[in-house]
């Protein structure tokens, strides 16, 4: 998804903020099929956090890979408030964490990019 958005900052936004409303509906529909909080077959979050982590970022494939790493690594590491948020209930909470996730994701690439003086291809 991130490749067919254009690198438009309301065009993105709308996106991501479409995938969290029906992530969180799909979400808590999946937590009731499942029988399960957050259940793994569940991966429209991390879709979500990928496109908030490279929201607005300069980066090809390379810097797509350092993003998604990144994502993970904050994505399992849940810092504050990432892991108040996954206490949410149903889909929300299925989706804040990632978001949260992503932000710092976001951020930090942020950082690599300005500290490399350069944009990772």
């Amino acid at each position: 998804m991130w490749l067919v958005l254009p690198p438009s900052a309301t065009l993105q936004t709308v996106a991501i903020i479409a995938i969290f409303v029906l992530g969180s509906w799909s979400g808590s529909v999946a937590e009731r099929h499942f029988h399960a909080s957050d259940p793994g077959p569940v991966v429209i979050d991390e879709v979500m956090g990928m496109l908030i982590t490279l929201f607005m970022n300069p980066v090809g494939w390379r810097g797509a890979g350092a993003g998604f790493v990144i994502f993970r690594a904050l994505d399992i590491i849940k810092p504050y408030p990432a892991r108040q948020l996954e206490k949410l209930h149903g889909g929300v909470g299925i989706m804040a964490d990632d978001a949260m996730a992503g932000i710092y994701a976001n951020l930090a690439l942020r950082v690599i990019l300005v500290f490399g003086n350069r944009v990772i291809s």
